[in-house]
C-alpha cells in the first residue's frame, strides 16, 4: 500500500513539473512564443525524435527541446535514420523552415515553439 501511494506521489509530482514547464513556455496571450535556432555561431541541432506524421521535437546544442509542427503530413519520418533541415538564408531553422526525408521530399514547417521533449523522455 505504501509502494504504491508513493508511486502515485512520484508521477503527480512529474506531471505537475511537466505542467508548470509548459506553463512557463506559454506567453501571456495563451499562445507558445515562436522560436528560432541559429546554425551560426551556436552549433544548430543536435538530437531530433519525430511525432509521427504530424511534427517533430528537435533539440539545439544547447539542450533546448522545440516542438516543430508540419503543415501537411510528413509521411515516412518515423521511420527515416537522418533527416535535412533546411534553415533561412540567415542559418536559423525556424518556422519557415523545413525538413528534408529522403525517399520522401521535403516538409514544410508551419511553426516551432519551445517545447519540454518528447513525452518518453519524462518518464
Amino acid at each position: 500500500m505504501k509502494t504504491s501511494r508513493r508511486s502515485a506521489v512520484v508521477a503527480g509530482a512529474m506531471l505537475g513539473a511537466a505542467l508548470w514547464a509548459t506553463a512557463a513556455l506559454v506567453t501571456a496571450n495563451g499562445s507558445a512564443r515562436s522560436a528560432e535556432i541559429p546554425f551560426v555561431d551556436h552549433g544548430g541541432i543536435r538530437d531530433w525524435q519525430a511525432d509521427g506524421n504530424d511534427g517533430l521535437w528537435v533539440q539545439d546544442s544547447r539542450r533546448h527541446w522545440y516542438y516543430a509542427r508540419f503543415l501537411g503530413p510528413c509521411h515516412d519520418i518515423d521511420f527515416a535514420t537522418s533527416i535535412g533541415f533546411v534553415t533561412a538564408p540567415g542559418g536559423t531553422f525556424d518556422r519557415f523552415s523545413s525538413v528534408i526525408v529522403p525517399g520522401w521530399g521535403r516538409c514544410a514547417l508551419v511553426s516551432l515553439k519551445p517545447s519540454i521533449g518528447p513525452a518518453a523522455r519524462l518518464k
